[in-house]
């Protein structure tokens, strides 16, 4: 901690050419390196090589890349008005890197949430301390190795370790923390950072829902919903927490989504290479709990040693029990069904704020209307996870699914501080603003109504 300060007061992380310089050696590691990661995710994860590329290496090449296009446009102050009773002047506002930046990353993505803030940490000239969970061992062992092999330690380090590891680095005086996991933990945080006002982004989680309306096509809304909520075994922050679908169709959509999970993943989900396993006893133990707390329409079989659960669909489930209070983050997914969109919405509208909201509906008035009447970190229409992809969106949460965003152009504002600068003319000194006052007040409110400054 002490030498990333050091280096970042140094100023060599502040040039474009330093910047761009780390991004892609960020990225040439992550190339270099890419069958020993995917080799990790699957230890840890039980990840096929496709959709551990694709969602994380994958993803993180992306990320770095439209960086590197967009870094010199990022960095450049941006022009603003200045305020016309500072006459003759200019205002700018120059993006300034916060300093040391410390990343606590989860084990679900264990690669890219922990690596794609970085991304935002390096194009805004920040220096960082990377926290890898130590649930995904594997993953995080060969993080911390290949991070020391391509950066200084002084500018970027990896600090491995548990629960003790973390609180350590909280006690620590850093300059912005980034935060990824659940919603528990982020209070410690968000409490931890408070002793030294440090700046927090939360990316949480909590129960996302899926709306199903009766106009929706069945198939593709089954597809959809079902690659969403069942890749990495359900172990998404974004993934369709429960599905709330119109009682006109509610039976035929349940057999389509049975038919779906079929098609994806045959009838022995655990022999087929394309599904994951869950991370841990602790959380396998967790899952298990769910299974009795409805009826079993799709799924339910276990294997403890293996930590394997197969895609689940549960019906009938009464909203009192823990699996429709808690996130369940795996392959559990509860379906509900809803008599009027009114009465449904007032109680979303009682429910603490989700990462995520997703509907499935042709009809623009409806989409309009849930849009209006529902809060969420993100929306995506008519498909599920997919609006995270975006370069160009945000991705955040609110409320008690987190606070602050990033992706693209968000990571580097991130990591940035806004920083106001009005340069002035010493060529004049109009005498109206100092003692003695020169003007009645009534004559004041009006100069001021008339430059906008009142």
């Amino acid at each position: 901690m002490v030498c990333q300060r050091a280096f970042f007061r140094s100023k060599a992380t502040r040039s474009e050419a330093f910047r761009r310089t780390q991004l892609q050696a960020l990225l040439e590691m992550l190339v270099a390196h890419e069958k020993d990661l995917l080799d990790a995710l699957h230890a840890d994860l039980h990840k096929n090589p496709q959709e551990a590329y694709a969602s994380e290496i994958g993803f993180l090449l992306g990320e770095i890349r439209h960086a590197l296009r967009h870094l010199h446009s990022w960095m450049k102050p941006t022009r603003r008005r200045a305020p016309i009773l500072a006459w003759p002047s200019r205002a700018f506002v120059h993006q300034e890197p916060f300093g040391v930046a410390l990343i606590i990353g989860p084990w679900n993505y264990p690669l890219q949430l922990l690596l794609s803030p970085l991304v935002g940490a390096i194009a805004a000239g920040n220096c960082a301390v990377l926290k890898p969970s130590e649930f995904a061992p594997h993953t995080a062992e060969l993080i911390a190795r290949i991070i020391h092999a391509t950066f200084p330690a002084e500018y970027i380090t990896v600090a491995q370790g548990g629960q003790s590891t973390a609180e350590a680095l909280l006690l620590e005086k850093f300059d912005t923390i980034f935060f990824t996991g659940s919603t528990q933990t982020g209070r410690a945080v968000m409490s931890a950072a408070a002793r030294h006002l440090t700046p927090v982004t939360l990316e949480l989680g909590g129960k996302s829902p899926c709306i199903v309306c009766a106009d929706a096509p069945l198939e593709i809304a089954a597809r959809r919903i079902a690659w969403g909520k069942f890749m990495n075994a359900g172990q998404t922050c974004v993934a369709p927490d429960y599905v709330l679908v119109d009682h006109r169709v509610a039976t035929a959509f349940l057999a389509t989504l049975k038919q779906v999970l079929r098609e994806f993943y045959g009838d022995n989900p655990q022999q087929n290479p394309d599904y994951g396993r869950i991370i841990n006893r602790r959380h396998f133990d967790r899952l298990a709990k769910y299974l009795d707390q409805g009826t079993i329409a799709h799924g339910g079989r276990l294997d403890t040693d293996d930590l394997y659960i197969e895609p689940t669909i549960l019906t009938e489930t009464p909203m009192t029990e823990p699996v429709m209070q808690e996130e369940i983050f795996g392959p559990i997914l509860p379906i509900l069904e809803f008599q009027e969109m009114d009465a449904l919405l007032a109680t979303l509208a009682d429910q603490p704020s989700p990462l995520a909201l997703y509907l499935f509906t042709h009809d623009h008035d409806t989409q309009e209307k849930v849009l209006s009447a529902t809060r969420s970190g993100g929306v995506c229409i008519n498909d599920t996870i997919t609006h995270i992809l975006g370069k160009d969106l945000p991705f955040g949460g609110v409320g008690e699914s987190g606070m602050g965003a990033y992706h693209g152009q968000a990571s580097f504002d991130c990591f940035s501080h806004r920083r106001s600068v009005l340069k002035r003319s010493l060529r004049s000194d109009p005498m109206f603003r100092y003692p003695p006052q020169r003007t009645s007040l009534n004559t004041l409110k009006r100069i001021l109504r008339l430059f906008g400054a009142g």
